[in-house]
């Protein structure tokens, strides 16, 4: 590749006009680049142009763009009558359908195009790389330029290494990707990239949690959105992606990384596929929604009768506990009276569990979930058989405290340590395999997904150890391979060292 990628007058081709390439081309034209659109639908090309026109004239009325530039921007669009006419190009991005047929055919013509030193990039989101480049001829300019959408809005951009792709290339993507003001994050060529395969823990697990009966995804949604700061619940943000998207994508990446169990996902996700309920697109997914496609909210909390605890019996030491405790004007037993509920904030370990290690009455012991406050949401669980008064004055002390209260069945790791235990250990995985650097890691899954966290930096968020040790609980009570610990993870738990620390 001999062109400059900062040159002034860069050109880039877009094939395909639909909400992708748009993006991309109005992405590059505000970014001070020309944009030249083809499609092989008669007049689609020219509708994009005037549907970016459109945005671009907006974002100037809204003060986004000074006049000048939005109008500078809308020269710098073209159209393409046919795939010839992108021959100028220094970058062609293919924006079309995910077939790999169409894609390697489309590659092969644009090959007999474009000058020797131009880059062909795909913005595929699911098919390799290395695979459409396969039907290439000079494979080391061919890489993968992965949007997400919507383009203008969302600032991620994946540059994807093919196996031949060659760094010059690599380099030259991630030039172009900040002058179209997106944050580039270079990743391997693997199953599902960087944010498809990271996000995978976030809804499978909280799909084996509901499918255990632990908790409904309308509990489940409330913890991870009031408790750990997900802008959307697990079971909101597969309602709104669409059941239909999401369960195959889980297919293909699961089977792509050869069956590893902790990619699985339930047969409660191709349950709701087969019955139709595909989310938001068909008003009914995990959640109804009414005629505006609202979403109707059932009540998570109900409303429970009968007196706060006064007094409880520790488990074990818990300065957590000792500090809500002593915050709620609760005393704490020097011995359990064997009357008073017992409280406890385990790590990876349920009530069962834990009662038969100590040796106590399981029918008194609450566990409280610390690790993430209790003032926005608190969760408690108990083991099978507990004392419903017992928890109910547990329940009704916690809410001296806690804006809301979340009651979950008996289960290794509560519902958020659960869940954000395995997300950090997919982004230490995606780090010990080398998918993108740790960094690149947690910018992908904050910009791509708008994680609170990115999934490696989740861990040292929760505590190394206390991450690891979540894990091994839970593959040692439930007996799974899907709860085992990453080995980027289970050495800098082991040697207590910060979570990104290269190999």
């Amino acid at each position: 590749m001999t062109f400059d990628p900062h040159k002034q007058d860069l050109k880039i081709g877009i094939v395909g006009a639909g909400a992708m390439g748009r993006g991309i081309a109005q992405v590059s034209v505000t970014g001070g680049m020309q944009a030249i659109i083809f499609d092989a639908a008669d007049g689609a090309a020219r509708l994009a142009v005037d549907f970016i026109s459109g945005m671009i004239g907006r974002s100037v009325e809204k003060g986004r763009l000074q006049s000048n530039e939005g109008q500078a921007a809308i020269d710098r669009l073209q159209v393409a009558s046919t795939l010839a006419d992108l021959k100028d190009c220094d970058l062609v991005v293919e924006a079309i359908v995910e077939n790999i047929d169409i894609k390697q055919s489309v590659f092969q013509q644009l090959e007999e195009v474009v000058r020797p030193d131009a880059i062909i990039a795909s913005n595929t989101s699911s098919i390799r790389i290395s695979s459409i480049a396969s039907a290439c001829t000079h494979r080391g300019r061919v890489a993968g330029l992965h949007f997400f959408n919507p383009v203008p809005l969302m600032k991620l951009v994946e540059v994807i290494n093919g196996t031949d792709t060659s760094a010059d290339v690599t380099q030259a993507l991630e030039v172009i990707g900040k002058r179209m003001g997106r944050v580039p994050v270079v990743v391997k060529d693997a199953p599902g990239f960087l944010v498809n395969l990271g996000g995978r823990a976030y809804t499978t697990e909280a799909l084996r949690i509901v499918s255990e009966g632990v908790a409904t995804p309308f509990e489940v949604d409330a913890i991870m959105r009031d408790a750990c700061g997900f802008r959307m619940g697990p079971f909101e943000l597969m309602d709104l992606t669409g059941i239909d998207v999401n369960f195959p994508v889980s297919q293909i990446i699961y089977k792509g990384y050869f069956q590893d169990k902790r990619l699985s996902t339930y047969p409660l996700h191709e349950s709701m596929m087969e019955a139709g309920r595909l989310g938001r697109k068909t008003k009914a997914g995990f959640y109804e929604y009414d005629d505006n496609g609202t979403i109707i909210r059932p009540e998570v909390d109900p409303a429970l009768e009968g007196e706060a605890a006064k007094r409880v019996y520790l488990a074990e030491p818990s300065d957590a506990l000792q500090t809500l405790l002593r915050d709620l004007g609760v005393s704490i037993l020097d011995e359990d009276d064997g009357t008073s509920p017992i409280l406890a904030d385990p790590i990876g370990e349920d009530c069962t569990s834990l009662a038969q290690r100590l040796e106590l009455d399981a029918k008194r012991l609450v566990a409280i979930d610390t690790h993430t406050g209790v003032f926005s949401r608190a969760t408690v669980m108990a083991a099978p058989g507990v004392n419903e008064n017992i928890m109910s004055s547990v329940i009704t002390m916690l809410k001296g405290a806690a804006a809301a209260v979340t009651r979950i069945k008996d289960n290794p790791g509560f519902v958020a340590q659960r869940i954000r235990s395995m997300i950090a250990n997919l982004g230490c995985e995606m780090a010990q395999i080398g998918i993108a650097t740790p960094e690149d890691i947690d910018k992908g899954m904050k910009l791509g997904l708008n994680y609170p966290l990115g999934s490696v930096e989740l861990a040292e968020n929760m505590g190394t150890q206390n991450t690891y040790q979540i894990l091994e609980q839970l593959q040692k009570i439930t007996g799974e391979e899907r709860y085992r610990p990453s080995q980027w993870l289970r050495r800098r738990a082991i040697l207590n060292l910060p979570i990104h620390t290269p190999d």
